[in-house]
């Protein structure tokens, strides 16, 4: 998303806090205003003070446990990495049937492509009209359908030969795509997913995604992943719906059904910020390969894809027990 918005480098936590804490701040100072300048020996004013204090740290506790999420973070593990080109600004990731997808951003430059996941070579390519930015993408049965940014379409094409095969109507901005099996999700950048008909595109529910009470914006692109649950030895496999969030290293866990935040996953370390050449080489782009059971991630202009395992939720392939 090519919108200038300045990134916050501690990530939504900080942002959060300085925001409810400021908030909170703003009419103590102008009520403090009177008590730090009141005359000496003014019994009321001590005590105006001095409650006024407590009050500041009272609220600023406050506006601490409002962020205190207890939502874990998980750390991950490198199973493998391949190249990626780094010219392609991913919108959207997909591997179905051991073959791998992407759709990449930018008017004049966007691309629905099948690539080479050892290699980065680009195997399938599908220009895009420049009017249209391409965003998330997703496999549905044998077709792959293509969100775009602000044109208010998404795309249809044959998955084999990325043949056109129609657009439908989409309300809004389109980011990230992903299905359930029933719906398409999608999100536009906002706390909010939208559950979509697939036969119509129109929509059938939407969730909020909060952390606690604190919404988390700017979802991006989406995947639904396979997690192990239950107790060691009696463990299952269920669905969470995972984000992107823009301009953040970390991925966010989603109850599908509710919108609940269920924890994160920390990726700060694959591709250092430091190491970035600019502020848009954000970490996007996220794929499930279920006949591989693998988990692959990404970002935009990244040098490399990486094959990554998630102790105790998204196991690798030495990770029999988990």
């Amino acid at each position: 998303h090519p919108q200038a918005c300045r990134p916050t480098p501690v990530g939504l936590l900080f942002v959060h806090r300085s925001d409810s804490f400021g908030a909170c701040i703003a009419p103590l100072s102008a009520w403090l205003g009177g008590a730090w300048y009141a005359r000496p020996g003014s019994i009321d004013r001590v005590m105006v003070r001095l409650v006024s204090l407590v009050l500041f740290f009272a609220c600023g506790a406050a506006a601490m446990v409002v962020v205190a999420a207890d939502a874990p973070v998980h750390g991950v593990r490198v199973i493998a990495s391949w190249p990626h080109d780094t010219g392609a600004f991913t919108q959207g990731l997909v591997v179905v049937d051991g073959a791998l997808y992407e759709s990449t951003g930018g008017y004049g430059s966007s691309t629905l492509r099948r690539v080479d996941l050892e290699t980065g070579r680009v195997l399938q390519r599908r220009e895009l009209p420049p009017r249209l930015f391409a965003e998330g993408l997703t496999a549905w049965q044998d077709e792959l359908v293509q969100l775009t940014w602000r044109a208010g379409v998404g795309l249809r094409y044959d998955r084999r030969s990325l043949e056109p095969l129609g657009e439908f109507t989409l309300a809004g901005e389109g980011w990230g795509l992903t299905h359930d099996g029933t719906d398409w999700i999608v999100s536009d950048g906002s706390a909010t997913l939208r559950f979509l008909d697939p036969e119509t595109g129109a929509e059938r529910r939407r969730v909020r995604v909060l952390d606690g009470r604190r919404p988390v914006r700017r979802l991006n692109e989406l995947e639904m992943v396979p997690v192990h649950a239950g107790e060691p030895g009696e463990t299952h496999d269920r669905l969470e719906l995972w984000a992107n969030v823009w301009y953040s290293d970390r991925l966010v866990r989603i109850d599908p059904g509710d919108g609940r935040v269920l924890g994160y996953v920390d990726l700060a370390e694959l591709w250092p910020q430091g190491q970035r050449p600019h502020r848009e080489a954000v970490l996007n782009g996220i794929a499930y390969d279920a006949e591989q059971r693998r988990l692959l991630v990404t970002g935009k202009l990244w040098p490399r894809l990486y094959w990554i395992a998630v102790p105790g939720l998204v196991p690798g392939p030495d990770d029999a027990s988990e």
